[in-house]
């Protein structure tokens, strides 16, 4: 037996899936997913919040400790306008339906939204390129006005937002942001006002 042949398959899925390519700052695109008694949910019914997204593997123990992260920062920052999100989709050895999230929340007794969706929902999401690589979890931080601010896994990303420190020092200043008037054609922030969000 060769030793490729002993690679378990959510491995070799790692490796061949691919990650986000868009840029930072840019207009989230809608996003519904199901959560575990059926009720779809749409980011934009968080709209005027601060919103962080995390894609996750249910099968990934890290995924599920992000997620906890997240669900105490959402009891915390809640009041101020925080919501946290977790998206999972289905991957070689990590199922993605209604029985699989209830047992995911349940698990680790957490208190935000979690749903599933397709993983080309994510792809359109997260504007996967085809040579890109997928790092799970991926956490999207998304503005009042519905900005991506801030992406874990893409060109450039972030590797930080995994940290709780870190991410709290980026969502401090988002929550004290208000969210500007909707005008057609605002996209994305100064380039100024970016970066210092991303420090």
């Amino acid at each position: 037996m060769s030793k490729l042949a002993s690679i378990p398959t959510f491995l070799l899925f790692l490796f061949t899936v691919s990650a986000p390519s868009g840029s930072v700052a840019r207009r989230a695109p809608e996003l519904s997913i199901n959560n575990a008694s059926g009720k779809v949910i749409a980011l934009s019914n968080f709209t005027g919040k601060v919103l962080v997204v995390e894609f996750l593997f249910i099968g990934s123990t890290h995924c599920g400790s992000v997620a906890k992260t997240l669900s105490a920062l959402n009891r915390e920052l809640g009041p101020r306008g925080f919501q946290a999100l977790g998206v999972a989709f289905t991957a070689p050895g990590s199922m993605a339906d209604a029985a699989a999230v209830d047992t995911f929340v349940q698990s680790y007794q957490l208190a935000i939204p979690v749903g599933y969706t397709s993983k080309e929902n994510v792809d359109r999401f997260l504007s996967r390129g085809p040579a890109d690589v997928l790092n799970i979890p991926q956490i999207v931080v998304i503005d009042r006005a519905g900005v991506i601010r801030a992406q874990s896994g893409n060109r450039p990303g972030n590797p930080k937002l995994e940290d709780e420190a870190s991410l709290r020092a980026l969502l401090d200043g988002l929550l004290k942001e208000t969210a500007p008037s909707r005008t057609s054609g605002e996209q994305s922030l100064p380039a100024s006002e970016e970066s210092q969000h991303q420090r």
